[in-house]
């Protein structure tokens, strides 16, 4: 368990992270078994989880889906509750040098991800943007995209100096505001 975050010397991030959701309870973000023998599986990350119609999917195999489309470079995909309940699922994609993101690209990419993940998981919507925003470390900052095009204040959703490329999530802010 982390003790706190850079850059947060009053702790206001990292409770937030942490113990929001269950008071005085850390979650550590992991969807997890334990099994009766005490032996646990770990199935990965709750915030990467996308349940569609009751399907369940990490993000990772609609990513494995969309790298299979040569055209596309990097992609980032998140669900996000709207209103009454309903559920947007946009992908975002970084194109190669050179590729437009026409309706015969858009109709390769959902394709692949219903033919190689689940048709249950196929975007909404298709955006191309410039980059996708990551963590120093290479991390993609799926949950810190979902809270922005939700309605948070992009400086609350994610800290500038914990990202590689901050000027990535000027895209999203502004999707967020046409959304």
């Amino acid at each position: 368990m982390p003790i706190y975050f850079w850059n947060d010397s009053e702790g206001e991030r990292y409770r937030e992270s942490y113990f929001d959701v269950y008071h005085g309870v850390w979650r550590h973000g992991d969807w997890i078994k334990v099994k009766g023998d005490g032996a646990c599986v770990i199935y990965g990350r709750s915030d990467s989880t996308i349940n569609r119609g009751g399907v369940r999917m990490g993000t990772s195999e609609i990513y494995s889906a969309v790298d299979r489309v040569d055209e596309v470079a990097e992609s980032l995909v998140v669900d996000v509750l709207r209103e009454g309940g309903n559920s947007f699922m946009p992908l975002f994609v970084v194109l190669q040098e050179g590729v437009d993101l026409d309706d015969d690209l858009k109709g390769r990419i959902k394709s692949s991800i219903k033919e190689n993940a689940s048709p249950s998981h196929v975007p909404n919507e298709i955006f191309a943007v410039p980059d996708i925003p990551k963590t120093l470390n290479g991390k993609k900052l799926e949950v810190p995209v979902k809270k922005i095009l939700s309605g948070t204040p992009p400086e609350k959703a994610a800290s500038k100096e914990s990202l590689s490329n901050p000027e990535a999530l000027d895209r999203f802010v502004d999707l967020a505001e046409k959304m």
